[in-house]
């Protein structure tokens, strides 16, 4: 029989430092702003973040590439040696390896097709103290810039009072993002990325989940812009990696939007 993996923080600490390790060895800077807005009630002793039941917050990331949640574990790793905890949907744990590393790693498996188990692992985890990671955009978004946000990262925090800590990942979707191929070491070599964390949001138990997504939305694209306008590489016109309205190559917000209802309507047919 394979023996069930157990959760460890040891086996995340060390999955995190090759993590680190292999930005540094790659040259990948990594430029962030805002680590001042993450919980400053947290206790920190050594490697250790100590995990106190009703300090737990939501994490919430922008998804333009496939390695936003790298830097994104980075900085609340460097800043209050925290293990995130990530809402992963089932689709991505296909494999032998990545399942071992969520059952490692503590994540939450998400079912789309039936997402209450999943939300109440979270809860409570949240209410235990832990930090809970997910992309609320439900999906990458090509236009980079923030799509509609599902609702699940606010109905969180409502649920706990946890605040939300809005995380804009910028230049990760140079490396690997969706159409663009594999990941070629080429693509990662010294290409520069920029994190902004904006101010913590708190969600009222009573406060409609739309009108909370798109307060939450807004300061996602809010650190976004930030990020672009701070960006070290001045970008070639017509870049790819650079959205519509800043001259670049990628589709436009509105194409994007019919994009992902076509999408919808197809995964609606084949199930």
């Amino acid at each position: 029989m394979v023996p069930i993996l157990r959760p460890s923080r040891h086996a995340y600490r060390a999955i995190v430092l090759a993590g680190a390790a292999a930005v540094r060895l790659l040259r990948v800077p990594v430029l962030v702003t805002g680590e001042e807005n993450l919980p400053r009630d947290q206790v920190v002793r050594g490697l250790h973040h100590e995990v106190r039941p009703g300090h737990g917050a939501v994490v919430a990331v922008t998804h333009f590439g496939y390695l936003d949640f790298v830097f994104a574990e980075l900085v609340l790793w460097r800043r209050l040696r925290a293990h995130s905890r990530f809402l992963i949907t089932r689709k991505h744990t296909g494999s032998a390896l990545v399942t071992a590393v969520c059952r490692l790693c503590d994540h939450v498996v998400v079912d789309r097709a039936a997402g209450a188990p999943a939300f109440a692992e979270a809860l409570a985890k949240l209410r235990r103290g832990e930090f809970v990671a997910l992309f609320p955009e439900g999906g990458v978004s090509r236009s980079f810039t923030v799509r509609p946000l599902r609702t699940g990262a606010v109905r969180l925090a409502a649920a706990t009072g946890a605040p939300v800590a809005p995380v804009a990942v910028w230049g990760g979707h140079r490396m690997l993002t969706r159409g663009r191929g594999r990941l070629r070491l080429r693509d990662v070599w010294r290409t520069p990325v920029r994190v902004h964390v904006g101010e913590l949001l708190r969600v009222a138990p009573g406060e409609d989940a739309a009108a909370a997504s798109e307060r939450l939305r807004a300061a996602l694209q809010a650190g976004i812009d930030r990020c672009t306008q701070s960006y070290p590489e001045v970008p070639a016109p017509g870049a790819w990696w650079m959205p519509a309205h800043l001259g670049g190559g990628a589709i436009t917000a509105a194409e994007q939007v019919a994009h992902d209802a076509r999408e919808r309507e197809s995964y609606r047919r084949t199930g």
